[in-house]
């Protein structure tokens, strides 16, 4: 069974620091594109970070700087550092895996089912 699972959330002043945590399993074969989303209450569900399978990355302008997303040596995990948080960003944070590979199976993209990150002021 695949399934993307997130940790590491939890309740932190502005300011603060929080690393979260991503690891894919149940695929076979398979290289990852790993990404960050995170959703407010009464928002929409935005983009926040992703790390390609070849380890290039891509973030939000909003958090460009303060947060950076690295994997492991497996490649079947991600993390999250977020640093200087703001109230703003409190939001449930979701990882999704999108397999990649010429055997990889399944080729199913997985979502987690989130982490809550809150920022106090």
């Amino acid at each position: 069974q695949v399934q993307t699972v997130e940790s590491g959330g939890g309740s932190v002043q502005a300011g603060g620091s929080l690393r979260l945590s991503c690891a894919a399993s149940g695929y076979l074969y398979c290289i990852y594109d790993m990404s960050w989303y995170r959703q407010a209450p009464g928002k929409e569900r935005e983009f926040v970070s992703v790390i390609v399978s070849d380890g290039s990355t891509n973030y939000a302008d909003s958090v460009k700087g303060r947060f950076t997303i690295s994997q492991n040596n497996a490649k079947n995990t991600v993390y999250l550092q977020m640093n200087s948080l703001k109230p703003e960003e409190t939001a449930m944070y979701y990882c999704k895996t999108d397999p990649r590979g010429s055997y990889c199976h399944p080729r199913a993209s997985t979502w987690g089912r989130g982490t809550q990150v809150t920022v106090s002021s």
